[in-house]
């Protein structure tokens, strides 16, 4: 993992002025999946469609954060910020104050930093269970690469940061499930995801009430995980990769959340909500495609293992992100949703 995280800090977290550098996730879920094997190879097909992290531009400090914040020309200003609060402060501390500043743009960068930002959170939260204290960090301004990595994650989510339009409140919906089934699609499907993202006019109030605990709150981001990875199987054909996004942004929420005060955990709710709910707003179209029987009785037949290595050799980042997804959710119907992201997805080339 060191390694790796070390070949790709060179590199911004964008190319081509937009498009996301997925590689540090690709790359975390792989380790985390048994791949590890595969990484560097993965990387060395990757590695060209990355760009330099772009050069300074204007320091971010304490006084001018939020002049700056959802600036895309100071990409690396804040990859610098962070790295040097992280080189000197312990991640959680750093985190839970940056958590609710940033929760808002929760949608900006196509929710990638955010994404990012939960692989990052997960391989430090492993770090600390295997080496208590970890989250003191090492001190005297050195900085390892897996701290290094948040840096770059949070740095990313900053300057991308991005507010859905204010949205309408619509009817309450029951269930996970019931909501991103009730998410009424934008007006026209055309454009990039910003365009779209923009055109988001309301969503359903989920959950029904606010969860009145910090566990009811996980509960929720765990229920609406599931129904997003579930839906994917049936819906996942109207955009076969912006839509594992539904999924993959409230897990990436829901693998923060040990690491934040659980005060915080609420909100994160409803940001999670807003993401999942805006994806599958700008893009699912109406009616199911259907995975079909025959994926499910095939992920019935197949271990976590056993499916998580189908996707590394598929070796599409977004394919790779998603099975690791729905392997948290667990069950052959997830499983389905994951074969069924491998046969929508063109692999890595």
């Amino acid at each position: 993992m060191d390694e790796a995280l070390e070949r790709l800090h060179a590199a911004g977290p964008e190319r081509e002025g937009w498009l996301s550098n997925h590689a540090p996730m690709a790359v975390e879920a792989l380790v985390r999946g048994g791949q590890a094997e595969r990484v560097h190879r993965w990387i060395d097909r990757y590695r060209p469609k990355l760009e330099d992290m772009p050069a300074p531009y204007e320091r971010v400090t304490e006084l001018n954060w939020r002049e700056a914040l959802g600036d895309p020309r100071r990409i690396g200003d804040w990859s610098a910020y962070f790295a040097g609060r992280l080189a000197w402060e312990p991640w959680r501390d750093v985190l839970a104050l940056w958590w609710p500043r940033l929760l808002p743009g929760i949608t900006g960068g196509a929710t990638h930093p955010v994404i990012r930002t939960g692989h990052a959170v997960r391989t430090l939260l492993e770090d600390e269970a295997r080496s208590p204290g970890a989250a003191a960090g090492p001190g005297g301004g050195a900085l390892d690469p897996r701290r290094a990595e948040l840096g770059q994650a949070l740095g990313y989510w900053a300057a991308r940061s991005a507010p859905l339009p204010a949205l309408s409140v619509l009817p309450p919906a029951r269930d996970a499930d019931g909501a991103l089934a009730a998410v009424p699609g934008v007006e026209r499907r055309s454009g990039g995801v910003r365009e779209r993202l923009a055109r988001v006019r309301g969503l359903p109030a989920w959950p029904e009430r606010r969860p009145a605990t910090p566990e009811e709150a996980a509960g929720r981001l765990r229920e609406l995980v599931a129904a997003a990875v579930h839906r994917y199987a049936a819906h996942g054909h109207g955009e076969p990769v912006m839509l594992v996004h539904a999924a993959t942004a409230p897990n990436a929420v829901l693998r923060t959340l040990p690491a934040l005060p659980r005060r915080l955990w609420t909100a994160s709710v409803d940001a999670a909500w807003s993401a999942s709910g805006a994806v599958t707003a700008a893009y699912e179209v109406p009616g199911p495609g259907g995975a079909g029987a025959a994926l499910l009785a095939e992920a019935f037949g197949l271990s976590a293992r056993e499916l998580f290595a189908r996707a590394a050799a598929h070796g599409d980042e977004h394919a790779v992100k998603f099975a690791d997804t729905a392997l948290d959710v667990g069950g052959p119907r997830a499983g389905a949703a994951a074969l069924r992201s491998l046969a929508l997805i063109e692999p890595l080339g």
